[in-house]
C-alpha cells in the first residue's frame, strides 16, 4: 500500500490531468433464479448505489441491463427512485445496450437494431437524459456491428483494451477514443483498461492510484476507463465483506477524491464531448482476452495455458504474449452443439416473427418481446462461470422461444386440431430434419444422426424436455484432476478466476465424458450381461452402429395423424441387422407413440436392445420430482438410480413444472434409469450439476421364425396439473 502512495508521491509536480471514467454493468440472465437477483440487489446493486451518494464529485456511468432491470421495477421501486434522483444530479450516466442482453453476432440484424433501439426507448422512459452509448454484451465484437449500432441511434461504445490490441496498437495509444467506421457509418469506441480490471478491486486502492499517475506522468489528455461487471462490487463469492465491509471502496473513492487536482472525473459522454477522437481503428472480430481462451476446442486451449505459462520465465514474453490470440466467439456453437441448437432456434423463430402478420398486434408486439428475452447471451457460452452449463438457463431459453410461437399461434388464430410436419435443415447441417407438431407439441428428429429425437417441446408449459447437454472434456478438468484431495485458500488478491475452490467432494472421480449427445430415442446394443454401474460409468461395450449412424425416413400424413418413418439396415456384433422405427403423433394428443420393428435378427446369438430417452428441466434432488412405477406412487427422487428387472411402465414427475412423464412398453422388459451429471465451474467453485435423467428401457430380443422383433413404446407427456394450476390463477 506504502508502495503505490510512493510511487505517487514521486510523480508530484509531473503529473498532467487525465480523465478518469468509473463505469459499471450490473446484470442477471434471463430465467435465473430469484434468490440470485436479490442476493446481488442485497449485497452489490444497492450497497454501491448508497456508498457512491456520498461521493456526488464523482460520477459513474452505469449499465444495467432489461432482465435486471425489469425484476428491479417490480420488486425493488425505491432503488430505481434512488437511481432516477442520480441521474438527475448528473452523477449517474445511464448506459444503453441490447434490452435482454444478447451476443449481438449470434442474432439477426433486424433484431440487433430492434433490441437496441427497444431498450433505449425503454431507458428514456425511466429516467432523464438522452441514452447515447451502449455496452455490448461481453465484449463480443464484429467489424459490422458499426453500421447496426449507429443505424439503432448509438454514438459510442466501449470495448477491452484487448481488441485494440489486436489491431496493433501500442499500450500508450490506448488512453482515450477511436473511430471506427462501417459502410459510411462512424462509431465511437472507448478502450476499456484491462490493467484497471485486475487492479479494482482485488489489489490495494493505492495500487490503481499509482497507475493513474504513471499514465498522467506521460500522457497529456489522457483518457483512462474503468469499467467492468458490477457484481465485482459484493456480488461475487466474499467480495461483500472485501468492498464494503473491509471498506475497500470507500477507500477507492476517498483516495480518488484527495486527488481531484489532476483526476478529473467524467462519464463517457462528457468524455466524448469534450476530447477528440484518436484517430481511426478498425478493430477485428473480438471479445475479451479470457473470452477468446474458451472459445478454444478444450485441448487447444490446455495448449494455450500451457504455453502461457512457459512464457512466464522468458525473458521476451511481454512482446510474444501481444501476438498470442485465442478463439472466435461464434465456435462456440462448434464447441458445444447444444449452443447450435438453441441458435438455430432462435433463427427460426425470429424468422418467423419478422415474416408474421395478424389480426392481433399486441401478439405480435408479445411474441418479439420473448423472441428477445430467448436470446440473453448467458446459456450461449461456458468459461470461469456456468453458463451453458446451468439447466435453468438453458431452459430459460426455450421457454421464451416457445412462448414466441405460442403468441404467433394466438395472433394468426390457428386452430386447436392442427398437425403438421416439416421438413427443413432446422439445425444447418446441410442435411434435412423433420418436425411432427400439433397444438400441444413438436418434436424435432435428426435422420442422419442415429434418427434421434433431439428436442421435444411442450407447448402447454413452455418447456423443451431435451435442453439436455452431454458430458464432454473441458480444460480445467486437469485442474480439479490435480487439486484433488488439496484443500484451496480463498486469496482475492489473486482474482476469481486463479482460485481453486470444490462446492462438491470427489469430483474428480466424475469426470465421464459421453461419445454421442444425450437426446432421445436412441438406438442401442450392448453385450448381454451389461449391469446399471456399467452404464453409469460408461463401461459398457457397444455392439451396434446405430446410436449414431444414419437412418432413411418418410413422412406420411394421413388425416389427423402424422408419421416419420426411419429405417437403417447395419450390424450388431458382425450381423445385418435392420431396425425401423415409427413415430406418430395425433392432433389431439399429448402423446408420441413410437413403434419399434427389428428385422434379420439373428437367431444363434443372444441381442441385448435397448433404446435410450434423456429428460432434462426436471429438476433432481427434491421431494416433488420423482420416479413412479410397479405399483409404487413414490420410487425416489430423480437423481436416484432405477433398476427395474421386468416393468411394462416408468414415470417421472415434476411438481413444480405440473409435469408428468410416462413410458409404457407393449413388451414388458428392463428399465433402467440414471442421472447425467456435469462437472463444471462457475463464481462458487467447482460444482456437479444435474442436467438430464436418463431412462432406458432394454430387452433380451428373442425373434419369431422370420427374425422379427417388434415392441410399443407411448411416451405420454401429461401437463394437466399445470393446466389446472393456470386456470386457477387466472380465475382468481
Amino acid at each position: 500500500m506504502k508502495g503505490g502512495l510512493s510511487r505517487v508521491a514521486s510523480l508530484k509536480g509531473f503529473l498532467m490531468p487525465v480523465r478518469f471514467v468509473f463505469g459499471l454493468h450490473n446484470h442477471q440472465p434471463v430465467g435465473n433464479f430469484d434468490g440470485v437477483f436479490e442476493q446481488n440487489y442485497r449485497d452489490s446493486y444497492q450497497p454501491f448505489l448508497d456508498l457512491i451518494a456520498d461521493y456526488p464529485e464523482i460520477p459513474v456511468t452505469l449499465h444495467t441491463s432489461g432482465p435486471l432491470l425489469e425484476w428491479l421495477l417490480e420488486h425493488k421501486p425505491a432503488y430505481l427512485e434512488q437511481l432516477r434522483a442520480l441521474v438527475a444530479r448528473g452523477q449517474v450516466e445511464i448506459l444503453g445496450g441490447a434490452f435482454y442482453e444478447p451476443i449481438l453476432p449470434m442474432i439477426p440484424r433486424h433484431d440487433r437494431v430492434g433490441q437496441v433501439r427497444t431498450y433505449t426507448a425503454f431507458l428514456e422512459g425511466l429516467f432523464p437524459g438522452k441514452v447515447r452509448g451502449m455496452w455490448l454484451a461481453e465484449r463480443v465484437w464484429e467489424p459490422e456491428l458499426t453500421t447496426d449500432l449507429v443505424a439503432a441511434g448509438i454514438e459510442y461504445t466501449l470495448l477491452d483494451d484487448y481488441h485494440f490490441k489486436q489491431a496493433g496498437l501500442e499500450d500508450h495509444q490506448l488512453y482515450g477514443s477511436y473511430l471506427t467506421e462501417d459502410e459510411g457509418r462512424l462509431l465511437r469506441v472507448f478502450p476499456i483498461s484491462e490493467p484497471t480490471r485486475y487492479l479494482v478491486p482485488w489489489k490495494d486502492p493505492e495500487d490503481t492510484l499509482a497507475y493513474l499517475g504513471q499514465v498522467a506522468a506521460h500522457t497529456p489528455d489522457a483518457v483512462i476507463v474503468c469499467a467492468d461487471d458490477g457484481e465485482k462490487f459484493g456480488g461475487w463469492p466474499e467480495t461483500h465483506k472485501h468492498v464494503y465491509t473491509d471498506g475497500w471502496l470507500r477507500r477507492f473513492f476517498d483516495l480518488l477524491r484527495r486527488n481531484q487536482h489532476w483526476l478529473r472525473f467524467c462519464t463517457l459522454s462528457q468524455a466524448l464531448d469534450e476530447t477528440p477522437p484518436q484517430g481511426t481503428i478498425y478493430l477485428p472480430d473480438c471479445s475479451y482476452r479470457e473470452m477468446t481462451e474458451w472459445a478454444l476446442p478444450a485441448p487447444r486451449l490446455q495448449a494455450y495455458h500451457r504455453l502461457v505459462r512457459r512464457l512466464e520465465t522468458d525473458p521476451h514474453a511481454v512482446e510474444i504474449k501481444r501476438f498470442l490470440r485465442g478463439g472466435f466467439w461464434r465456435n462456440f456453437r462448434v464447441k458445444y452443439p447444444e449452443v447450435q441448437e438453441m441458435y438455430c432456434r432462435i433463427l427460426e423463430v425470429s424468422r418467423r416473427v419478422e415474416q408474421a402478420e395478424g389480426s392481433r398486434p399486441h401478439l405480435l408486439t408479445q411474441a418479439r418481446q420473448e423472441l428477445y428475452r430467448a436470446e440473453c447471451n448467458c446459456a450461449h457460452w461456458h468459461g470461469a462461470f456456468g453458463g451453458l452449463y446451468l439447466p435453468h438457463l438453458r431452459n430459460a431459453v426455450y421457454h421464451h422461444l416457445i412462448a414466441a410461437e405460442n403468441a404467433l399461434a394466438r395472433a394468426q388464430v390457428e386452430t386447436a386440431t392442427l398437425v403438421e410436419a416439416r421438413v427443413e435443415d432446422f439445425n444447418l447441417d446441410s442435411f434435412p430434419e423433420v418436425c411432427l407438431s400439433n397444438a400441444s407439441l413438436a418434436a424435432y428428429f435428426v435422420p442422419h444422426r442415429g434418427g434421434t429425437l433431439y428436442e421435444l417441446d411442450l407447448r402447454t408449459i413452455a418447456h423443451n424436455l431435451l435442453a439436455t447437454l452431454s458430458r464432454r472434456p473441458e480444460a480445467y478438468h486437469q485442474t480439479i484432476l490435480h487439486a484433488a484431495g488439496v484443500d484451496a485458500s480463498d486469496d482475492l488478491g489473486k482474482g476469481l478466476h486463479e482460485q481453486v475452490k470444490f462446492k462438491h467432494k470427489g469430483l474428480e472421480r466424475l469426470l465421464h465424458y459421453d461419445h454421442y449427445l444425450r437426446k432421445s430415442l436412441i438406438d442401442h446394443f450392448y453385450e448381454p450381461g451389461v449391469t446399471l454401474a456399467e452404464l453409469t460409468n460408461l463401461r459398457e461395450t457397444e455392439l451396434g452402429d446405430f446410436v449414431a449412424g444414419a437412418y432413411t425416413f418418410q413422412v406420411k400424413r394421413s388425416g389427423r395423424r402424422v408419421q416419420l418413418l426411419l429405417q437403417r439396415a447395419g450390424r450388431v456384433a458382425g450381423a445385418a441387422v435392420r431396425v425401423t422405427k415409427e413415430v406418430t403423433i395425433e392432433a389431439d394428443s399429448d402423446t408420441l407413440a413410437v413403434r419399434y420393428v427389428l428385422d434379420d435378427v439373428p437367431s444363434d446369438r443372444p441381442l441385448h436392445f435397448a433404446v435410450e430417452f434423456n429428460f432434462a428441466g426436471m429438476a433432481a434432488g427434491a421431494d416433488d420430482r420423482y420416479f413412479y412405477h410397479d405399483g409404487q406412487a413414490r420410487a425416489g427422487q430423480l437423481q436416484t438410480l432405477q433398476d427395474l428387472e421386468r416393468a411394462d411402465r416408468i414415470g417421472l414427475v415434476d411438481e413444480w413444472l405440473g409435469l408428468d412423464v410416462s413410458l409404457a412398453l407393449s413388451r414388458p422388459g428392463g428399465i433402467w434409469a440414471f442421472p447425467i451429471q456435469t462437472v463444471s465451474q462457475s463464481e462458487g467453485g467447482f460444482e456437479l450439476v444435474h442436467q438430464s435423467t436418463a431412462v432406458l428401457p432394454h430387452w433380451h430380443v428373442q425373434p419369431d421364425a422370420h427374425g422379427r422383433w417388434e415392441v410399443l413404446l407411448d411416451l405420454k407427456l401429461d401437463t394437466a396439473r399445470a393446466e389446472a394450476r393456470t386456470l386457477a390463477a387466472t380465475r382468481s
